[in-house]
C-alpha cells in the first residue's frame, strides 16, 4: 500500500509544479514554462492513474486536490508573496485537517 501513497505523492507534488509553471506561461506563449506545465500534468494524472487502481477515485481526489491546493497558496505565498488572510489560512487548514480526517478514519480508505 505504501507504494500507492507515493505515487499519491509524486502526483501531487507533480501537480503542483504544473501550475506553479502554468502561472508563468504567459497563455503557453514562453517554451519552458509550458513545457514544464505539460510535462508535470502527464506526470501527475499517469501516477494519479497507478494510485486509482487500488484505493477510490473520490477520496484519491480529495486527498490529491486539498493537498495541492496548501501547496500552492505556500509556494505563492512565500515564493510570489501572495497574500493569505485569515480566512483563507483557516479554509485550508479545514482542508487539511479533512484529509487527516479520511486517511486516520474512514474505512473506505485503504490502510
Amino acid at each position: 500500500m505504501l507504494k500507492y501513497y507515493i505515487f499519491l505523492l509524486i502526483a501531487i507534488i507533480s501537480e503542483v509544479i504544473a501550475t506553479t509553471a502554468l502561472a508563468r506561461t504567459e497563455s503557453f506563449t514562453r517554451l519552458v514554462p509550458s513545457v514544464i506545465t505539460v510535462v508535470g500534468y502527464a506526470c501527475a494524472f499517469w501516477c494519479l492513474s497507478i494510485t486509482l487502481r487500488v484505493m477510490p477515485t473520490g477520496l484519491v481526489y480529495a486527498i490529491w486536490s486539498g493537498m495541492g491546493i496548501v501547496f500552492i497558496s505556500a509556494i505563492a505565498w512565500i515564493w510570489f508573496h501572495e497574500k493569505l488572510d485569515f480566512a483563507a489560512l483557516l479554509g485550508m487548514g479545514f482542508i487539511v485537517t479533512g484529509v487527516l480526517i479520511v486517511n486516520l478514519f474512514s474505512k473506505s480508505m485503504p490502510h
